[in-house]
C-alpha cells in the first residue's frame, strides 16, 4: 500500500508567498511615493508678477 502524502494548505506553502512579494513590495512603494509626493513636496504658488503659459515661466514687466 502507497504512503500518502500530506499536502499543505496553499498559504502553509513556499511558492505562492514568493510570487504574491514581488506585485506587494511594489504597491508599497508607489503607496509611499505618492504619499510623499503629497506631503513633502506640495505645489507653490506663483508670486505675483509671474505668468505661467504652458510649461514655461516668465516674469510680466511692468
Amino acid at each position: 500500500m502507497p504512503k500518502q502524502e500530506i499536502i499543505n494548505p496553499w498559504w502553509k506553502q513556499l511558492w505562492p508567498w514568493l510570487l504574491i512579494s514581488g506585485p506587494a513590495i511594489a504597491m508599497l512603494g508607489c503607496a509611499i511615493t505618492i504619499w510623499l509626493a503629497f506631503t513633502s513636496y506640495p505645489d507653490l504658488s506663483i508670486r505675483d508678477g509671474v505668468l505661467k503659459q504652458g510649461l514655461k515661466v516668465e516674469q510680466v514687466r511692468k
